[in-house]
């Protein structure tokens, strides 16, 4: 079987991106029209940073961090790839980039009940509270990483 790669994310990577991000199971956008491909852009040349995890050259998941307003824009998987530590890569290595810019703890929100919200526990986030939405609110402090294995 080919390696998984991450790397960084480039421009020409946004209709992979919004594919997986339209085809999750779980936070499914209630309104599919919310995020256009376009959205993607600020977040990868201004004010964030993405990565990709591609197999064989087909694009399985990504992940990219907001610098500017502290927090996790987005990481997805492909439901197809679940399960495989994709995910696992492309948040450890979002971390690590991140507390290697900024000391400023780190934020997201995830629906609750779902495989996000334990998939953020078991990595040593902390539940800080609950949206209005019933969305759950987590930070994760500059410390040492409890990165997956």
């Amino acid at each position: 079987m080919t390696r998984m790669k991450i790397r960084v994310a480039e421009i020409t990577d946004i209709p992979a991106m919004h594919r997986i991000r339209l085809a999750v199971r779980e936070n499914v956008l209630t309104n599919p029209l919310a995020v256009q491909e376009a959205d993607y852009v600020p977040y990868l040349t201004q004010i964030g940073k993405g990565w990709v995890c591609e197999r064989g050259g087909e694009l399985l998941g990504f992940a990219i961090v907001d610098l500017e307003n502290k927090n996790v824009w987005a990481l997805f998987v492909d439901p197809a790839s679940e399960g495989q530590g994709l995910g696992s890569a492309l948040h450890d290595g979002m971390l690590v980039w991140y507390f290697s810019q900024t000391d400023v703890p780190l934020h997201l929100g995830t629906a609750a009940g779902t495989k996000a919200e334990l998939f953020y526990q078991k990595r040593a986030w902390e539940k800080v509270g609950v949206e209005s939405n019933g969305d759950i609110t987590f930070i994760m402090p500059r410390k040492p990483l409890h990165l997956s294995s």
